[in-house]
């Protein structure tokens, strides 16, 4: 109750919460009691409350609330007649654009679980994926169908041109089934896990995220964020409560980025960190003319690390509008820093909202003073329902779940994270975590991104290898890298190998994919910028 307070408060705060006028109140509450705490009812409660206010724009023009519903009982009904029923599963691989959120919604409207399949993901990992998840029809973007060749023979595909014409004889379900929403893990380390996100039951989740990201009533929203990852997700969410019209585009580049958000006045930004790292790339001249006449009040981050020297340099140019928030498919959301804890600790990860509880616990699961290092647990109202591949789990601790990352809390109760637990690595009797010497690597001027990671050593079982990519122009040795390390930690954290590369793997995230990263002494830097 007192969650639902506080969310009622923050949405009365932020313009949600105010007087409509009767018919279109009982609209909205059908919509509600009809589709519970889902987008589905915030569709249909928006087609009730504002019905021609843009819901969508995205590279095919403008699409209302009330067109949307229209559109998204006709695929409903279509896949419906396609043999798509209650608990069914329907695979959703699309970029950013009304047919990503359609088919989520549609979904919704006869009881489908929706599967939000990563649009990186390759030929054999959606037929893994596919197989596992037993997929009864999947939604996706026309050139993705040659990917799609190997899914299992009963699987229907329906590509986003054919969404137009879709359409069913039978009526939709007056209440529906409660579908699920099932999000894959970033499945950088090997095939991504499906992940099931809990329904709704309160707007509570809502007040944790308003208590520091400021967003406001029907202003219009950039979700740059792939809708398909937990983080677009949210986006989506918050965008829907807040009757806020979405902006979308299919392909993301920086100066696109900066030219859709001025030019549809947009208010919040939702990205990843390595969104804002490409913008701050673009040519100087480039950059003193953007957001010129307009630029959004929110730019908030997830998905991946937001480095220092990226949130400082970055708010240093547009101002104090930067918002991180860390969280992962499993456990939502863990901390938020707003733009003042950026400043005062450009490397944190944020404090936990309200109704939230974030521990650092040691190896004996007991919280550990203020500033020793532990694992990260956390406790908020969205915990995830578990995954749908057996026999695999989050740790647990007294109601509590394991992010699986290494942290401290600073004497303002700010998180800093030191890395993956399983990341941590065991060089000669002596553990050492990456991420200090990832970040460390990353911050140097002639440096424009860093990996670090452990490979096996046969004499000290493993160590660690450092992957770097140079600015353009700049002259460094692995020698040099290795100093820069030697100078600031201990001897065990220098990497043995330093591989100078053109680019990092990343997925739609921006997380690095560790497992693409070539071994030690198989790939030199083909620029010759660099020498191994």
């Amino acid at each position: 109750m007192v969650g639902s307070a506080r969310a009622v408060v923050a949405l009365t705060r932020s313009g949600v919460v105010r007087p409509v006028r009767p018919d279109r109140l009982l609209g909205m509450v059908t919509g509600l009691l009809r589709y519970g705490l889902t987008i589905t009812a915030g569709y249909a409660a928006g087609a009730a409350r504002h019905p021609h206010r843009t819901a969508i724009v995205d590279d095919d023009g403008a699409l209302t609330f009330a067109a949307l519903s229209a559109w998204t009982d006709a695929i409903a009904r279509g896949l419906a007649d396609g043999g798509l029923g209650p608990r069914a599963r329907l695979g959703v691989l699309c970029r950013n654009h009304r047919g990503a959120i359609a088919a989520q919604v549609a979904a919704g409207k006869i009881g489908a679980d929706a599967v939000l399949l990563n649009t990186g993901l390759s030929a054999g990992q959606l037929r893994e994926v596919a197989g596992e998840l037993d997929l009864h029809t999947v939604i996706a973007d026309e050139d993705f169908r040659p990917a799609l060749e190997g899914l299992p023979g009963h699987c229907r595909v329906v590509t986003d041109a054919e969404l137009a014409d879709l359409d069913g004889p039978g009526p939709l379900p007056r209440r529906p089934a409660a579908g699920h929403t099932i999000v894959l893990t970033s499945g950088t380390t090997g095939t991504p896990k499906g992940a099931r996100r809990p329904p709704l039951h309160s707007i509570s989740p809502a007040a944790a995220i308003l208590s520091t990201i400021p967003l406001r009533a029907a202003e219009p929203v950039l979700i740059a964020a792939p809708l398909l990852h937990t983080w677009g997700l949210a986006a989506l969410q918050l965008a829907v409560l807040h009757g806020a019209p979405i902006v979308l585009s299919r392909k993301y580049t920086p100066a696109e980025f900066l030219r859709i958000a001025q030019d549809h006045r947009v208010e919040a930004v939702f990205a990843v960190p390595v969104m804002l790292q490409r913008v701050l790339e673009l040519p100087a001249d480039e950059l003193a003319r953007v957001w010129s006449w307009h630029h959004p009040r929110i730019v908030a981050v997830s998905g991946s690390a937001l480095p220092a020297d990226l949130a400082t340099t970055f708010m240093d140019r547009f101002g104090e509008i930067l918002y991180n928030l860390y969280g992962s498919t499993e456990v939502s959301w863990v901390s938020i820093a707003g733009p003042a804890d950026l400043r005062a600790a450009p490397g944190t990860a944020g404090r936990a909202p309200v109704g939230t509880r974030l521990v650092i616990l040691g190896d004996d699961d007991r919280p550990v003073p203020r500033g020793e290092e532990g694992r990260v647990f956390v406790r908020n109202d969205m915990p995830f329902e578990g995954y749908t591949r057996e026999g695999v789990d989050v740790q647990r601790s007294d109601g509590m779940l394991g992010t699986g990352d290494v942290g401290r809390l600073d004497e303002n109760g700010l998180l800093h994270l030191t890395g993956r637990a399983d990341d941590m690595i065991v060089s000669g009797g002596e553990n050492v975590h990456p991420g200090p010497v990832e970040d460390l690597i990353a911050a140097r001027p002639e440096v424009r991104e860093a990996a670090v990671t452990g490979v096996d050593d046969e004499q000290y079982g493993q160590r660690l290898a450092a992957y770097v990519v140079l600015e353009p122009g700049a002259q460094v040795d692995a020698d040099e890298v290795r100093g820069w390390v030697r100078a600031e930690l201990s001897r065990f954290a220098v990497p043995r190998d330093v591989e100078f590369l053109d680019e990092l793997p990343r997925n739609t995230t921006g997380k690095i994919v560790h497992r693409e990263l070539p071994a030690p002494g198989e790939r030199r830097h083909p620029t010759g910028l660099g020498k191994a």
